[in-house]
């Protein structure tokens, strides 16, 4: 039976454990407290179990403090286990800002941070079967801008030529299974139409017949540090290599299908 091994069983390794786990396979996670059937981070002697008897291992743990837990803790064993297939959920943001100019895989890593810009590097670098995803805004069920709109928490920002990419967490999820059967690399899941945040607003606004929030600028909208780097950046992702080497291809190219399918 294929075994994956998952460290930080979140909102997108959770919906890839849910695919996988149709698909019969058994799937370990870990949390750091061990909640809802996983392995506590921290607990070491099931974890390498774990990692013994995995025949693919993902993180999807982010630095902290510009380390990356998951190397630091168990990165020798990861190193050493008897896995086919070792995976990484890394950012887009390891290519910085662009100015909106399109980027892949093999542009520069020079996000502005560091600690993440060091952690894609050294799971690229961990193994011969290492696969590195770098992804854009991740949204989903219970995770969209529908659910900001709802909320009263969505901003239009009068910041004309700001682009993002974005992706569907399901699309994520099978872009990691069409690795199964391809190279180790690097690869960008990406939708097709990289856009400005605010259309999304308001094809948000269309189909929950909402009203569309005010164009405000960023001081006017007063948003957390968090949010504001979010306008800090501006490019456009492209996907070309996991279509190409993968035979991947988005269920939701835009977030016109991606946005109708969340509830």
């Amino acid at each position: 039976m294929s075994h994956m091994l998952i460290f930080g069983m979140g909102y997108a390794a959770g919906h890839l454990a849910h695919r996988l786990r149709a698909r019969g396979w058994q799937v370990t996670g870990t949390t750091r407290d061990g909640r809802d059937g996983t392995i506590a981070f921290a607990h070491g002697t099931a974890v390498l179990a774990a990692l013994r008897s995995a025949t693919h291992i993902l993180s999807s743990v982010p630095p902290v403090d510009d380390d990356d837990p998951v190397l630091a803790r168990y990165g020798d064993a990861i190193a050493l286990a008897p896995a086919t297939w070792t995976g990484y959920l890394s950012s887009t943001g390891v290519y910085g800002d662009t100015g909106g100019a399109w980027v892949d895989e093999s542009a520069p890593v020079k996000g502005r941070r560091a600690g993440r810009n060091a952690a894609d590097a050294a799971w690229v670098a961990l193994r011969g079967d290492s696969h590195v995803f770098r992804l854009p805004g991740i949204y989903g069920p219970g995770r969209s801008i529908l659910d900001r709109i709802r909320q009263g928490r969505a901003h239009r920002i009068d910041l004309p030529h700001q682009v993002f990419s974005r992706i569907h967490v399901d699309d994520i999820a099978s872009g990691i299974i069409a690795s199964f059967r391809g190279p180790a690399g690097v690869y960008n899941l990406a939708d097709d139409e990289p856009c400005h945040q605010n259309r999304l607003v308001e094809w948000g606004c269309t189909l929950l017949g909402a009203p569309l929030p005010p164009l405000q600028t960023l001081e006017e909208a007063g948003l957390s540090p968090a949010a504001r780097a979010f306008y800090a950046e501006n490019r456009r992702v492209a996907n070309g290599k996991a279509k190409r080497l993968l035979g991947w291809a988005p269920r939701y190219p835009t977030f016109r299908e991606g946005l109708a399918a969340c509830p």
